[in-house]
């Protein structure tokens, strides 16, 4: 029977313990009813560990590590992800981190609804929640970084892959394959998916100039949730 993962809060410098806080540590308390000498899989620092309860307290549950693993190989793959619905978006960000995004940079575009740009902030800590569950779900030994919401232009000043990739509605030739196909072996690459709308003609602009290829995803218009799963899920194929 294959062991519930946890991922640690908090562990020590020789990752010999490490343990769950807060909401992680009262439902394995209260819910699941843990007790010192059960026996779990728990990722500390990027690495797996074979783990047994030490104690048990509704705010924290410690653990003794040992059968240290070394972590699973990312996906070199970056998300800057248009701020679109948040139901959509966080299904999204659940997929995509299933996917193995290596980090994921919500924006802030032109044609990003406004009530949707000034709750973003307030909603990061949420979509790291989301994300967190999600690796635990799917068995990831790392998580994906989610940055603070930020303007287009802001972010891309700090994107440094070696391979960044517009999807744009208007590019009909062009594909990841193809531009995965001239880069080096293992390039890291960047994803940037539009809002609802898509992107505006300076936008574009803006990311010609920081050296972003435009790409297609093929005859559709797809919506933004669709088109990141979509990008994300190709370049897995395409490294794997």
């Amino acid at each position: 029977m294959t062991r519930r993962r946890w991922i640690a809060d908090t562990w020590n410098k020789e990752q010999t313990e490490a343990a769950l806080k807060g909401d992680q540590a009262a439902h394995l308390a209260r819910v699941l009813r843990a007790q010192p000498g059960q026996i779990f899989d728990v990722v500390a620092d990027g690495f797996l560990h074979r783990a047994e309860v030490k104690s048990v307290r509704d705010d924290e549950v410690l653990f003794a590590l040992y059968e240290k693993h070394e972590s699973e190989a990312e996906l070199p793959a970056k998300l800057l992800l248009a701020v679109f619905k948040f139901d959509r978006m966080e299904w999204a960000l659940e997929k995509a981190t299933e996917l193995g995004a290596q980090q994921i940079i919500p924006v802030i575009t032109r044609r990003t609804e406004k009530h949707l740009a000034q709750a973003a902030t307030k909603r990061v800590e949420r979509w790291r929640r989301i994300v967190h569950e999600a690796s635990q779900q799917c068995r990831r030994t790392n998580l994906p970084l989610i940055d603070d919401p930020a303007p287009l232009k802001q972010a891309l000043s700090t994107i440094d892959a070696q391979v960044k990739l517009l999807l744009a509605e208007t590019e009909e030739e062009n594909t990841i394959r193809a531009a995965i196909a001239t880069a080096p072996p293992n390039a890291s690459v960047a994803l940037a998916v539009g809002p609802e709308g898509g992107w505006t003609a300076d936008e574009m602009q803006l990311f010609r100039d920081h050296g972003w290829q435009h790409v297609t995803l093929g005859p559709r218009i797809l919506r933004a949730e669709t088109a990141a799963i979509a990008a994300l899920a190709i370049t897995g194929a395409l490294y794997s």
